[in-house]
């Protein structure tokens, strides 16, 4: 069946609506060369400090989409990048007594160098601070100005510079504080240019009323108990903040930053050696099929920059995905209680296979999460060392010892059929489906579970015991070969969720890594009867930490 999804047609003009297809998810795309492009983002980061845990994961999230996306033979196009204006960072620059532009460049080869380390496989990397990006912030802006969306006002109240927002703090509160830094709130009085985010209220309240525009679904009840309160004009300059892009027409204005760092999006999709404009980018990868952002921040894109883009004649992204927070430990990580996971430790310590599972394996993507470093060395040594790596240590192991050093020499018809086939085409079906809806623990629990139910296959059929017995080494042979292939296909399905470990579980089978479309790698028996083996290696070495990460 083709489901039918409506959205708004992007123009802030009426109520008229689009119909988008969604094929099955089941039966995997067609290869071909009209396929359309994917085209997904994480947040802009803001660079005020070093990229911490909560943007690795977000990250890491999206890297997993985007290779299962590549896999399933679509078009990719990963946006990444950082958020660079702001009197945030103009403070924090001049504490540090650099230019807020030389403290831009610092943190944002941090966040280069940290996402290559962890192979991070994204195709754009934007910076706000490009010079590409100031000529489309202004063509954007020129086109809301033209549509009767700009208006000058006067704004006064207590503002949060970490936030980069106003707060609802009364006027004559004597020591107000921002509950989310924890810091005193500055007041502010100052003409700005706003957007009419309030004529939108109808489109708005249609848009996140679509079925899967908000994702996970239980967000979507927040953006409506927010927009249903009256959306209200919203500030996109700021005075007196020199670290920011300036607004044409409007001498001493720089652009609110939000305004200009969600434009990044669009910055980057263009960043492909053509011209700044916007009529382009339908042509390159616009809209984008999916934003996956922090819930902090979903109010700004699945409000804020829906219609802003109605304002502009643009289409609108497809979806929006706004995951939880993680605690370590059951409690909220932060400087002040010395509880903050470093990515670069992380990585150093533990690898990126181990947290990449953990994080996607034990966490259902949508949700707050917890880091439990017990759990964490548990589950990595239970599930890859133990379960998904001894399966295929000792079947490859038994293998070479009683076929030569090789696969079994099966004949074409067990190749074609085995009790073991059914199994693993169900958990194929499963991860296909389960991944495009960002469910990477229920992708992962799947593949694990065929790892599991082929370990007890193997446990019950004993060829150990068989081999001892005349005339069972023709079924021991199938019975090995269709186990070998199973792993043959745990490796794959896991190349999207921990790359390396799949490549390494592979080349384990004298196989390369998936680099195309794995429609065909899926089907089963592609294994070579009677092909050579390389000699068993631990593909996972268990995970032992003596001190607290």
């Amino acid at each position: 069946m083709i489901a039918q999804r409506l959205w708004p047609d992007g123009q802030g003009k009426g109520h008229a609506k689009r119909v988008v297809k969604i094929l099955p998810q089941s039966q995997g795309p067609k290869e071909s060369a009209e396929a359309m492009t994917y085209s997904l983002t994480t947040p802009l980061y803001y660079v005020n400090a070093k990229p911490h845990l909560g943007s690795t994961y977000t990250t890491i999230a999206c890297d997993a989409l985007a290779r299962f996306q590549r896999l399933e033979g679509q078009q990719v196009l990963f946006v990444t990048g950082v958020d660079e204006h702001g009197q945030k960072i103009q403070r924090t620059a001049e504490a540090r007594k650099i230019s807020p532009q030389e403290h831009c460049d610092l943190i944002s080869r941090e966040y280069l160098d940290l996402w290559s380390r962890w192979e991070i496989s994204n195709d754009r990397f934007v910076r706000t601070t490009s010079e590409r990006h100031l000529p489309l912030v202004q063509e954007f802006f020129h086109r809301c100005e033209a549509a009767g969306h700009i208006r000058t006002g006067h704004q006064e109240g207590w503002y949060c510079v970490d936030c980069e927002e106003f707060k609802d703090e009364p006027a004559d509160s004597k020591s107000p504080c921002c509950p989310t830094h924890l810091k005193p709130l500055e007041w502010r009085d100052e003409e700005n240019l706003f957007f009419c985010l309030s004529k939108f209220q109808h489109q708005i309240e249609s848009l996140i009323s679509a079925p899967g525009f908000i994702a996970p679904a239980n967000r979507r009840k927040e953006v409506e108990n927010f927009v249903a309160g009256g959306l209200r004009d919203f500030s996109i300059s700021r005075v007196n903040v020199s670290h920011g892009l300036p607004v044409p027409g409007h001498p001493g204005h720089t652009f609110y930053v939000w305004f200009d760092a969600l434009l990044g999006y669009l910055t980057a999709l263009l960043d492909d050696g053509g011209p700044v404009d916007l009529d382009r980018l339908s042509s390159a990868g616009w809209p984008v099929s999916v934003h996956v952002i922090g819930k902090d921040i979903l109010r700004f894109h699945a409000v804020y920059w829906p219609a802003m883009l109605m304002s502009a004649g643009l289409p609108l992204p497809k979806s929006v995905f706004g995951h939880g927070f993680l605690t370590r430990e059951g409690q909220k990580m932060g400087k002040s209680l010395g509880n903050v996971l470093d990515p670069e430790l992380l990585l150093e310590r533990c690898g990126t296979d181990a947290v990449r599972w953990y994080l996607l394996r034990d966490i259902q993507f949508g949700d707050d999460g917890d880091f439990q470093q017990q759990r964490f060395v548990d589950l990595v040594n239970n599930d890859l060392a133990n379960t998904i790596g001894n399966l295929l240590n000792r079947t490859s192991s038994m293998s070479r010892k009683w076929f030569d050093n090789g696969l079994p020499p099966v004949n074409d018809s067990v190749r074609r059929e085995h009790v073991l086939r059914s199994r693993a085409e169900q958990t194929i079906q499963q991860v296909r489906e389960f991944m495009p809806h960002l469910n990477f623990q229920k992708a992962a629990e799947a593949v694990l579970q065929l790892a599991i139910d082929t370990n007890g296959f193997l446990n019950d059929k004993a060829p150990w015991s068989q081999m001892k017995q005349p005339g069972q080494e023709v079924q021991v042979g199938e019975d090995l070969y269709a186990v070998l292939e199973c792993s043959r296909i745990v490796g794959i399905l896991l190349q999207p969720l921990v790359p390396d470990l799949s490549e390494r579980i592979l080349r384990q089978l004298g196989l390369s890594a998936v680099s195309t479309s794995w429609n065909n790698h899926l089907t089963w028996g592609r294994l070579d009867p009677g092909s050579a083996l390389p000699k068993p290696e631990p593909v996972m070495q268990r995970l032992e930490l003596d001190a607290p990460l």
